[in-house]
């Protein structure tokens, strides 16, 4: 019952960063579930990537139904942008499988920090670079970009948001934008990743009463998705009003907050 309670809290915090910073539930769900199932041993990370895909699609699907169709509108003509963020996504979910556990997770760590670092250290997400807006009409993000950002969001479970937030704000997007966009080029991601999680035969054993189906636990899932789909749709329907400054530090603040969680479940 506590490990019911501790994944329905953890996901109301899901549902609301879904709607806020785009975080569909990949890099906060992820340090959870490796605690949660820390009796798989090394199959630990690999039950988290899988399980955060479930969360993600189904809180990326949500509020991308729910987003104001105009910014929607900006992912126009880009389909050559999702269909590499789909095979990217594939692709990495298919090495998550074969991988070591501790290089998803000290991949997880080490990519969430240098995440950090980047966006303190450059101009262009805190404060503005020299192009300070985006150009009108679309999401300036390169379709190439599409195919690496995949690979590497479904392969450590970071969810696409984390890689292109960060990319929509230096290309002069408003946090509210970016951070909206970043929940359909996260479902592109994570879809294809689930139906290959889903897929694997899990010689993963059901120890510690883990119920899995693939590489997916679906007991974590459930219980995650019944705290965050309440929050999205209440959160979209009365989105709150947030400084655009407050906004960024607020999206540096969490990924701190994150990289610790991962690091204090781990070692």
């Amino acid at each position: 019952m506590d490990v019911a309670l501790l994944l329905f809290g953890v996901g109301i915090l899901t549902g609301t960063t879904t709607v806020l910073f785009g975080f569909g539930g990949g890099f906060v769900t992820v340090p959870v579930i490796v605690g949660v199932d820390a009796a798989l041993g090394a199959d630990a990370a690999h039950v988290a990537v899988a399980t955060s895909s479930v969360v993600m699609v189904v809180n990326a699907l949500v509020a991308t139904a729910a987003t104001d169709r105009g910014v929607l509108g900006l992912l126009r003509g880009r389909a050559g942008l999702v269909g590499l963020l789909a095979l990217g996504g594939a692709a990495g979910a298919v090495a998550a499988r074969f991988a070591p556990s501790a290089l998803i997770t000290w991949g997880f760590v080490g990519y969430v920090t240098g995440t950090i670092v980047d966006v303190l250290a450059r101009p262009g997400f805190l404060r503005r670079a020299a192009r300070a807006e985006a150009a009108p009409g679309q999401a300036a993000l390169a379709t190439g970009a599409g195919l690496p950002i995949g690979a590497v969001a479904s392969f450590l479970g970071v969810g696409g948001s984390v890689l292109t937030v960060p990319l929509l704000r230096r290309a002069g997007h408003p946090m509210r934008v970016a951070t909206s966009l970043a929940n359909p080029l996260t479902l592109a991601i994570a879809t294809p990743a689930l139906v290959v999680f889903l897929a694997q035969h899990a010689a993963i054993g059901g120890e510690g009463g883990v119920a899995l189906v693939g590489a997916v636990d679906v007991g974590a899932a459930a219980a995650l998705l019944v705290g965050a789909l309440p929050v999205i749709v209440a959160l979209r329907r009365r989105p709150p009003r947030i400084p655009d400054h407050v906004y960024a530090w607020t999206y540096v603040g969490l990924l701190a907050i994150v990289v610790v969680a991962m690091v204090a479940t781990t070692v």
